[in-house]
């Protein structure tokens, strides 16, 4: 295939020779095509061949605890019970899991192999061992792709880029999150102490490394070809880009169709563009991936300020109990404490060099957000030789996430922090002091109780394929959805393990319709600001493995189904063969894509009534399921038949849906729902999202 490659270039660029020296990736495995330098006119030439299906710049994608498991119902008070997903997969035991991104630190504990058997005879992959990177039996393989960073570049690459290990920590960080082992005494900065660990701590896995300043495209397919080759069961990706992009142009789409036609599940973040945009901001939508969102957990690390006229303030941040317990310092206004040939305007923000230490010495420091990143404030006081930080920089409706500083700190908002500089300047001689803690059970004081979407988190895209293709299933954690990825590629470990038969549609399937949401929790999901949540910020719901494991029924699809949902849309020809080597025939009668047999149920423009099909399969005990359905507002639903009877693994049934808008129903907004199949031990639950058509 490589010699194709020469000989097809070559013959664009008039010298085989020319051809061998611009192409720096040949995927050979199981995607076709290559990655080459040239020039507008090369590229011109080779896109009009009539071999040749696409031609795509190599652009770049960018990257996207100890107690999350505990908080998702693995563990209870230290302590594994007895219907813990854990034990009945045997913690993901020699369950594979790949990971996209920034390299590992092989020396890590997670990934340390004492009492673990030998590695899989499937695995067919290695480690390069440059720069002293070294595998065992539970890191069984680390490799790098840096060629299409260099062509980015321009330039060559410096020997040091030559190796699979992390100098980032993101990607040791995701990687063992998904599939650490049990690390004892993690902590940060004294806040957070417990056990570490990943969601299959049992499993094995491997790094490649596709990310460097960015993320490339031409890196990333390279690296899920040989994923694909090596012989790994999940693949987590932290990475994507900032907005959607067609399908045939996107490497992380086309790499995982392949890799799911070869039976591994690919998980992917849903990007923290959502504070920017109030829709259309969730990255990697592939119908064929599982997106996982970012919400919090029960768990905070307050940080406040007393003040010496015992008002208090609330803050959050890390390293604050090296502050004598309930001693008050006194406390200046940044401003009133800069050097002389230092502006106010600097000062303010806690700049560097901006503060008199004969000023500051002893005190806490009052400044404002901006400019500089909040841990260099934190500097620039420690160096000053300040005590401590209170920082006015979060917007009240909004929450803000700990960080490490090298001074104890709290971050108050902006409304708080007028308070205490009203103080500052209203006392002779002001005081204060910072409390903090790590706080088990509560969830963020914002709008309501439950669990809350980060305002970060994207937020489902708008357009008809994009809606029905993913809803983002919204998952916990604090630091983003680079992290939360990592946590539901673990999980899928854990069910790869226990149903190694499970098609990856399958898995997928399992882990969305068991998901918790408003309708099915004591504690409704909330977002991070005073609007309520919908479908759009927490998709699915969020995940609860332990029912997961147990679904009952599955919503399955095939490649035959991704090919036509391809179809659905107006792929051509070429398009589809982007995706698939033989040619594909698309049925000779219109796809509806309402019909694309998806865990969820979505019609964004509604025009009298309209009926759609969705496909069951049976993956537990025969039973008989019926159908329980949370209407929309204006919306009335009628599921035929509403019941179903399983009577054999693996069998299947089809039911009916059908919408309609009433007369008098408001145009042009969403109104959500759910539709639900029991036969009272397992809920199989979709959610339905439907919008009246514009005339």
């Amino acid at each position: 295939m490589t010699e194709s490659y020469y000989d097809l270039l070559g013959s664009c660029l008039k010298s085989k020779e020319k051809a061998k020296e611009a192409i720096f990736y040949s995927y050979t495995s199981h995607i076709n095509g290559f990655a080459a330098t040239l020039e507008d006119d090369e590229v011109d030439q080779l896109s009009n061949r009539p071999e040749v299906v696409s031609v795509f710049p190599n652009e770049v994608n960018q990257l996207h605890t100890t107690r999350s498991w505990e908080f998702l119902g693995l563990e209870r008070n230290g302590q594994i019970p007895a219907d813990s997903i854990w034990l009945k997969a045997r913690f993901g035991e020699d369950v594979i899991i790949g990971n996209l991104d920034t390299g590992v630190w092989p020396e890590s504990e997670s990934f340390d192999d004492e009492g673990m058997g030998p590695v899989p005879t499937r695995w067919k992959g290695y480690c390069e061992t440059n720069d002293g990177v070294k595998c065992n039996r539970k890191l069984i393989g680390a490799r790098y792709f840096n060629k299409g960073y260099e062509a980015a570049l321009g330039r060559p690459l410096d020997s040091s880029n030559n190796t699979a290990r992390d100098t980032n920590g993101h990607g040791t960080h995701t990687l063992s999150t998904a599939g650490g082992r049990f690390v004892s005494g993690a902590n940060f900065l004294g806040s957070a102490y417990g056990t570490a660990k990943g969601g299959s701590p049992n499993a094995r896995v491997a790094s490649y490394k596709v990310c460097w300043t960015g993320c490339y495209d031409a890196d990333i397919l390279a690296a899920f070809d040989a994923a694909i080759q090596d012989g790994v069961d999940i693949l987590s990706l932290s990475l994507g880009r900032a907005l959607e992009i067609p399908y045939f142009r996107s490497g992380i789409a086309i790499g995982s169709f392949q890799a799911v036609m070869n039976g591994i599940l690919v998980v992917c973040s849903a990007g923290n563009s959502g504070q920017f945009l109030s829709f259309g901001t969730t990255s990697n939508v592939a119908p064929w991936v599982l997106t996982v969102a970012a919400s919090t957990i029960d768990r905070e690390f307050p940080s406040n300020v007393v003040l010496g006229n015992n008002k208090e303030f609330k803050g959050t941040s890390f390293n604050t109990n090296n502050l004598s317990s309930r001693k008050y310092y006194p406390i200046v206004y940044s401003v009133d404490a800069k050097v002389a040939n230092a502006s106010a305007q600097l000062a303010q923000i806690c700049y560097p060099e901006s503060l008199d230490p004969t000023k500051v010495r002893g005190k806490i420091v009052y400044c404002l957000g901006g400019m500089i990143p909040d841990v260099e404030k934190s500097l620039v006081v420690a160096q000053a030789g300040g005590v401590g930080m209170i920082l006015a920089d979060q917007p009240a409706e909004t929450s803000s996430v700990p960080q490490g500083f090298f001074v104890p700190t709290s971050i108050v908002s902006a409304i708080d922090g007028l308070s205490v500089l009203s103080y500052i300047y209203s006392t002779k001689s002001p005081v204060a002091y910072i409390s903090g803690s790590t706080e088990i059970g509560k969830v963020p004081d914002i709008t309501a109780p439950g669990v809350h979407i980060l305002a970060a988190s994207t937020k489902a895209p708008r357009r008809l394929s994009r809606l029905i293709d993913q809803r983002p299933l919204s998952f916990n954690i604090i630091s983003g959805t680079s992290m939360s990825c990592p946590h539901v590629s673990g999980i899928a470990g854990l069910l790869k393990t226990m149903h190694p038969d499970w098609s990856p549609a399958a898995i997928k399937s399992a882990i969305m319709t068991t998901a918790r949401t408003s309708s099915n929790a004591r504690q409704p999901i909330a977002k991070a600001s005073a609007a309520e949540a919908t479908p759009f910020n927490y998709g699915s719901g969020h995940m609860r493995p332990n029912r997961a494991m147990d679904p009952g029924l599955v919503y399955d699809l095939t490649t035959t189904d991704y090919l036509n949902f391809l179809c659905s849309i107006g792929y051509n020809a070429t398009q589809m063969s982007i995706f698939i080597e033989e040619p594909y025939d698309c049925p000779p009668k219109n796809i509806s894509l309402l019909n694309f047999n998806y865990p969820s149920i979505t019609v964004p423009n509604l025009s009298g009534n309209v009926t759609l099909t969705r496909t069951l399969k049976n993956v537990g005990t025969p039973g008989l399921y019926t159908v329980r359905v949370e209407k929309p507002d204006g919306i009335l639903v009628k599921v035929e038949p509403e019941s179903l009877k399983f009577s054999k693994l693996n069998e299947e049934k089809t039911f009916k849906v059908m919408l309609k808008a009433k007369d008098n129903w408001f145009i042009g907004s969403y109104v959500f729902g759910g539709l639900t199949w029991s036969d009272g031990v397992h809920h199989v639950r979709s959610p339905i999202v439907v919008r009246k058509a514009v005339n």
